[in-house]
């Protein structure tokens, strides 16, 4: 069974790329033990203005770290576009 803790922290997680314009639909999400992990191919959504990709989603993972259900992140992903 899943941690509540976990839970929570992958829907915050989601929550901040998608609120973002991040892609995230070829992209595997989850949360371990309280570490972020995402793999997988992502992306910026149609219409949304972002010069680049991955600082970004390094932005992300640094507020990430600041939720209290998440304590690491952990980002192992190939960038398209931005």
């Amino acid at each position: 069974m899943a941690d509540a803790k976990d839970v929570r922290g992958l829907r915050v997680a989601r929550t901040e790329l998608t609120k973002r314009g991040i892609d995230i639909s070829r992209a595997d999400l989850r949360v371990t033990h309280g570490t972020f992990y995402i793999k997988g191919m992502i992306g910026i959504m149609r219409g949304v203005a972002c010069k680049d990709l991955r600082l970004e989603v390094e932005h992300i993972g640094r507020l990430l770290r600041q939720k209290p259900d998440i304590k690491d992140v952990v980002i192992d992903c190939q960038f398209m576009g931005g």
